[in-house]
């Protein structure tokens, strides 16, 4: 494959991302699953859903537009559920575009940044209510200021500390991302020689702050570890293999990673790109794979069962970018080839083919999305009272891909025209699949609201 600029990537891989950001708002992509109990709540009780308070500073900023629009008297739900889903993906769309801006002139960590957005953001963002998304977009900013400021940047030691405070409540795997911040930062901050002490104390305080977001992940880890939801999580975390959009690419990494260790000089020959060409090849055709196997279908919450894998993935990643940057006397000998010009030029041309390939099943399940929730929306506008789910077609493709059992209420009241007309509700007794938070499963009220806006009242005879 022949190299590009990264002027080219950056910029293709920005446009890319800022794209899915405006078709999943307009596909209500954050109702998905927990997204749509978590917006009726917002709109039940007027306040933010941080129910979980390690991950509230990610609840506050995607969550804040909604109340906003809400104050200001938008009844539409059609509207406030495509804000909320357009916060959900442009908050890590943002960090990722600040990661690529960063590393735009550097085309192996342009490369690494890019290979994060096809191999951890895509094939785990179905669940985009999950804080996960824009705690790793995050994560991944962090370390691209860290690797390219010069040190001597009191703009870049307040934006540490911005993402720092961000980062103090948001998501489970700043135990092991917090530290390997942690130390980038102590690292980066000792490469000045002649640093004034209001730019030491800055990069300090940015570095407590992702020490206290490693303390309050291990703590809420040891306080919810004989959780029920975590003991679930903990079973399930081995399942990543689930996620064809995320093993797939793996896979593809795994092959380049056993080839390069065993002869670094594979980088400069055709070999990245057969392996990695075959893989984006495999993604591209996955949405059609079951018409051949049956089985082999892309399965949207399996994005949440990947996550952690997810999480562990983009440690590696992260650390090689560290290590690319920080080794520049006596580095092990893939470093050298992979800063030659023409090598790097050709991997960034992969991870931006990679990354592109990797979009397409995501379009291709947000198409289906919009399909089932049409479907419903039909069923709520059409009938009255509780409407149990066992009653429609729920294992019927594609509607196998998307129900939840103890959302449907929240789900259905935020589709219908009149909320509280009618409910499709489970006949589960949410012991074996309860939420989170009970009162996620509860009937909604959404009194004044109502899709395309609340219907209105009859006129007085």
């Amino acid at each position: 494959m022949p190299a590009i600029s990264g002027a080219t990537a950056y910029r293709g891989v920005v446009l890319l991302l800022w794209t899915l950001v405006i078709c999943n708002a307009v596909a209500h992509r954050g109702l998905f699953w927990d997204g749509s109990a978590f917006l009726v709540n917002l709109l039940d009780r007027r306040q933010f859903h941080d129910f979980y308070a390690a991950r509230a500073h990610i609840d506050w900023a995607t969550q804040l537009p909604v109340l906003v629009l809400a104050e200001l008297g938008l009844r539409d739900t059609s509207l406030l559920a495509l804000a909320y889903s357009a916060a959900l993906f442009g908050v890590p769309a943002a960090f990722y575009t600040v990661a690529l801006a960063r590393v735009r002139h550097e085309p192996p960590l342009l490369a690494a940044v890019v290979v994060i957005v096809a191999a951890v953001y895509l094939p785990t963002s179905f669940f985009i209510v999950g804080e996960y998304n824009a705690t790793f977009a995050a994560v991944t900013a962090t370390m691209a200021v860290i690797l390219t400021t010069n040190g001597r940047s009191r703009r870049d030691a307040l934006l540490l500390c911005a993402l720092g405070a961000l980062c103090l409540r948001s998501y489970e795997a700043m135990v092991y991302l917090g530290p390997l911040l942690v130390a980038a930062i102590v690292w980066a901050s000792r490469r000045v020689a002649a640093a004034d002490f209001g730019l030491r104390m800055l990069y300090a305080i940015a570095a407590l702050a992702f020490v206290g977001a490693a303390v309050v992940s291990a703590a809420t880890i040891v306080d919810y570890w004989d959780h029920p939801h975590f003991l679930k999580v903990r079973s399930t975390s081995v399942d990543f293999w689930q996620n064809m959009q995320f093993a797939m690419p793996l896979v593809g990494f795994v092959i380049c990673g056993v080839a390069v260790l065993r002869n670094p000089a594979w980088l400069r020959g055709r070999g990245p790109a057969i392996v990695l060409g075959v893989i984006a090849g495999l993604l591209v055709l996955s949405p059609w794979w079951r018409i051949v196997h049956e089985p082999s279908i892309l399965y949207p919450p399996s994005h949440y069962v990947a996550r952690q894998a997810g999480g562990v993935l983009l440690a590696v990643l992260l650390g090689g970018m560290w290590l690319f940057t920080a080794r520049r006397h006596g580095p092990p000998a893939v470093l050298p080839i992979l800063g030659e010009t023409a090598v790097a030029g050709r991997v960034l041309a992969l991870a931006t083919a990679l990354a592109f390939a990797a979009a397409i099943p995501d379009l291709a399940l947000t198409r289906l999305w919009s399909t089932y929730l049409d479907g419903l929306r039909g069923v709520v506008d059409a009938r009255h009272g509780l409407i149990r789910a066992e009653t429609l077609p729920l294992h019927d493709w594609p509607n196998k891909l998307f129900f939840q059992d103890w959302s449907f209420p929240a789900l259905t009241a935020v589709l219908s025209r009149t909320p509280g007309q009618a409910y499709v509700v489970s006949d589960q007794d949410y012991l074996s699949n309860p939420p989170f938070e009970p009162a996620c499963g509860l009937l909604p009220r959404l009194q004044g609201y109502g899709w395309d806006g609340p219907a209105a009242a009859p006129a007085a005879k």
